[in-house]
């Protein structure tokens, strides 16, 4: 006998492209199930209903065989096959450890929207938070340098500052999508943004992303230079490396990771424990290395989609193994405590 269903077509396809995205399944696939959904929602649920038992579904944009058959489920008040399946697979923790580290993150201090190069709109990355229980995301899309990832311009950081501040408001405050860039740090130490426009942010993430076999001096003086900018708030996956996945693997930058984790303390900048688990960034020795030294850390997703936010789980495992203790890790404070911290108040 079928297991019963009533979460409604428009939840069944969210949630089985968050766990496809969980599970890291092709990208395309997963679109496939988002779009689905985006056809549907502005539908009035007795014409879905009326197509369901007419047949006539995959005769709307974006509607296929597949899809159109969790739909069907759906609206019958039937649990989905895919949708049990991939429950069955990628629902729980995604580490066994650090678990009560990541019950102490409030939000995730980097994310990415199809303004830049991630997959998905911005209400979609806020509204799967809000279902993670998170009380704070911080959206860090690309900076313009970084083309092929299509950094946002000045002009285009402006609208989607306004963007965010729609979301929010139909959010009514309970949870806040805040203003946020991953500004890519240039050969000179420099960051990829106007001054005018990073003042208007709420947290800045400062990474590395051309040039990564730089020799080891000017490296580390590029690093060092993009801390102590003012505007710093996080430097995210410091070496850069690639350890497995789709791109393939890629070393670690060179620096003195010494005089760059020395200069964060100095500064107040946050070192990334980036959680995807093709980059592991930094590796176990810096780690422990910028532990010692005393840094603070942020502990971040590094979300191209819904379904990677949920990959804080890896880093939280690996704070938990380096003993690091959750109040040195910035995204476990109160937003307002965040906040104050990253205008260096």
């Amino acid at each position: 006998m079928s297991e019963s269903y009533d979460g409604g077509p428009v939840a069944a396809l969210r949630r089985i492209a968050f766990l496809m995205e969980r599970g890291r399944e092709e990208s395309r696939r997963i679109e496939a199930f988002r779009a689905a959904a985006a056809t549907i929602l502005p539908l009035p649920a007795d014409e879905v209903t009326a197509r369901v038992e007419a047949g006539t579904l995959t005769e709307l944009p974006g509607i296929g065989k597949s899809t159109g058959g969790v739909i069907a489920d759906a609206v019958r008040g039937v649990l989905p096959e895919r949708l049990a399946r991939l429950e069955a697979e990628h629902r729980g923790p995604l580490a066994p450890g650090g678990r009560e580290i990541r019950a102490a993150l409030r939000g995730d201090l980097h994310s990415h929207s199809n303004w830049s190069d991630g997959g998905s709109p911005i209400e979609e990355m806020a509204f799967t938070a809000i279902e993670l229980g998170h009380d704070y995301l911080v959206l860090t899309d690309h900076s313009p340098r970084l083309r092929v990832a299509n950094g946002l311009s000045a002009e285009r950081l402006q609208r989607q500052l306004g963007v965010v501040d729609a979301v929010n408001e139909h959010l009514g405050g309970a949870f806040t999508l805040l203003k946020g860039i991953e500004v890519d740090i240039l050969d000179d130490g420099s960051l990829d943004q106007s001054e005018e426009m990073l003042a208007r942010l709420d947290v800045r993430v400062a990474s590395v992303h051309s040039k990564l076999r730089m020799d080891t001096e000017p490296m580390t003086r590029r690093m060092v230079g993009a801390i102590r900018n003012p505007f710093t708030n996080v430097l995210g996956h410091c070496t850069g490396r690639l350890v497995t996945g789709n791109r393939g693997t890629r070393p670690s930058s060179e620096f003195d990771a010494r005089a760059v984790f020395e200069a964060c303390v100095e500064h107040d900048v946050a070192v990334e424990i980036n959680s995807r688990p093709e980059r592991r960034d930094p590796p176990t020795r810096l780690l422990e290395l910028a532990r010692d030294t005393g840094c603070l850390f942020s502990i971040d997703s590094d979300s191209h989609a819904p379904g990677q936010l949920d990959m804080l789980d890896y880093g939280c495992e690996r704070a938990e193994q380096a003993g690091i203790d959750p109040d040195r890790i910035v995204n476990t404070w109160p937003r307002e405590r965040l906040l104050s911290w990253a205008a260096k108040g």
